[in-house]
């Protein structure tokens, strides 16, 4: 099936995604170590605070997948078996401004969804569950526009089976599947696999269970099934994409490890911040809510650690807000200081891949409207592939400030990540590092570059809410200049603003900012 006229081959491959280490007034080398740099102010510093910033150019701590950066549809998006509008020059050029990433389809709906090789499903409809089928017939197969749009866009498409097809022995009935996997394997798409979604929920979903370990022999029949088709036999495999890790998560996730961890590719799990009913825009500035997210990270690493250590750990579903988000808030600019931390967070704590729940109208918490528009967090995720390398760098911090005033945590409002710069990027010649920047003080900041990162040239990409609305503005601007599509087949050029070598880089209140430092030559990003 032909792409979109707006998909040349050289353009699939874009931009590669990556981050960095958090930066605050504490000591970096030391995490968990809140404690404020003992530094005397000197004379004539009077009420503002500066920060020296250097950054470690030897050697990267850590190196994440050049997919770090990826994408997910929701079932949900079905309507009536069709999927024509993925077709849309529009929305394949949204999509391939994001690309490499992995695209995974996949929702609360995974476990309803049936296939139906048939010319009219209309006529065969019946079973449990809400009423969506893979359309599949001539040009209007709706799996084949899946696949279409995910290779003219540049992606990776990973399919999540249906796990609620049971056996009177609450085993997995894998028939649907494999007429799905023949198909498929007609075709030759190129496709990853999972099985379910949020297997925790589903005594909710169904009033009833699947442990760990019946999830486990379910995965190691969906691979013996996958080694039966040529087409499959070396396909990667996810899961098992369980929820938030609270005591009975962890102990499905062990019994999951136990029987099939050495099965899966990546272990999977999804974390949403805040609970999109009761969110207000004062949510997104909290210190605490950007930290939540470490907590459950260590968590699944003991356990993935304790059965197979080294295995590569995958955030897939993520959002601001559960509950489908809320309008003028998940969808804002507000969203996306929780979004970029969510990133430089995970990346840091060598998280291979994260997955945006959802790259297209799902609630509120998608990168692209029902109209096709870019929302700001698709402008920020743009950005970051555009910028941002696989490799990420260690950063050192000194500073001067205020005497703390009792309750009231200032250090961790300033947000520092470092990483080579993305090789995609051709205006760039390696050995650059890009820095960015989550300022939530409501005042400005002011950052002196030092060390291997002094007098350099730096390109300034400040993102800033556009309009009247402020923290709530869908539409953002960049260094000044309102960001838009130019048609429905261009994206619009990021410029950068040059700053001189040496000069300070002021960091205004409640914004967000990526900086290149050019020409540093760093031994870390020389190479891939």
């Amino acid at each position: 099936m032909p792409c979109p006229s707006s998909c040349p081959p050289g353009l699939l491959a874009l931009m590669a995604p990556g981050l960095a280490l958090m930066a605050t007034f504490s000591l970096p080398s030391q995490a968990g170590d809140r404690r404020a740099l003992p530094v005397e102010k000197p004379p004539g510093v009077k009420g503002r605070t500066l920060i020296l910033l250097d950054v470690n150019t030897k050697s990267p701590v850590r190196i994440i997948s050049e997919n770090f950066l990826s994408l997910q549809l929701d079932p949900s998006i079905i309507h009536d078996g069709w999927l024509d509008f993925l077709s849309s020059r529009r929305l394949v050029t949204l999509a391939r401004g994001l690309a490499p990433a992995f695209l995974r389809f996949a929702g609360k709906r995974t476990d309803f969804l049936q296939f139906h090789n048939v010319k009219n499903p209309a006529k065969s409809r019946g079973g449990p569950g809400p009423d969506y089928y893979l359309k599949n017939y001539e040009d209007a197969r709706s799996l084949d526009k899946l696949y279409n749009f995910a290779d003219c866009s540049g992606l990776h498409l990973i399919f999540a089976l249906n796990a609620l097809r049971r056996n009177p022995n609450n085993s997995w009935n894998s028939s649907n599947a494999l007429s799905l996997l023949k198909y498929s394997a007609s075709k030759k798409y190129n496709i990853s696999w999972e099985l379910g979604n949020e297997p925790n929920n589903y005594r909710t979903l169904i009033g009833r269970s699947v442990n760990g370990s019946q999830l486990g022999k379910d995965y190691i029949q969906l691979r013996s099934l996958l080694q039966l088709i040529r087409t499959y036999s070396r396909a990667n495999l996810y899961g098992p994409n369980i929820g938030r890790p609270r005591k009975n998560v962890i102990t499905l996730l062990e019994g999951f490890m136990k029987v099939a961890g050495s099965t899966v590719d990546a272990v999977t799990w999804q974390h949403y911040y805040i609970d999109g009913r009761v969110a207000k825009v004062t949510d997104f500035l909290k210190t605490r809510l950007l930290d939540t997210l470490s907590d459950q990270i260590r968590k699944i690493q003991k356990v993935v650690n304790t059965y197979t250590p080294g295995k590569k750990i995958w955030l897939e579903g993520i959002g601001t807000t559960s509950a489908g988000g809320m309008n003028n808030l998940s969808d804002s600019y507000a969203a996306g200081f929780l979004w970029l931390n969510t990133l430089g967070l995970l990346a840091s704590q060598g998280i291979d891949v994260v997955v945006r729940h959802s790259f297209l109208d799902h609630g509120h918490n998608h990168l692209v409207d029902q109209n096709f528009n870019p929302l700001p967090d698709y402008w920020l995720s743009l950005l970051y592939k555009r910028l941002i390398g696989p490799k990420v760098l260690a950063i050192h911090v000194a500073g001067l400030q205020r005497k703390p005033r009792p309750g009231r945590v200032i250090r961790d409002k300033l947000r520092i990540y470092a990483h080579c710069t993305s090789y995609h990027n051709h205006n760039y010649v390696r050995g650059s590092i890009t820095l960015y920047i989550i300022n939530l003080h409501r005042s400005r900041k002011k950052i002196k570059l030092a060390g291997t990162l002094r007098d350099k040239i730096v390109h300034q990409y400040l993102l800033q809410p556009y309009g009247k609305d402020g923290l709530h503005s869908k539409l953002v601007q960049l260094n000044g200049q309102p960001l838009a599509m130019v048609d429905d087949g261009t994206l619009p050029e990021l410029k950068p603003r040059p700053l001189r070598a040496g000069r300070t880089l002021v960091i205004p209140p409640l914004t967000m900012s990526f900086y290149v430092v050019k020409n540093v030559n760093a031994l870390a990003c020389r190479y891939r």
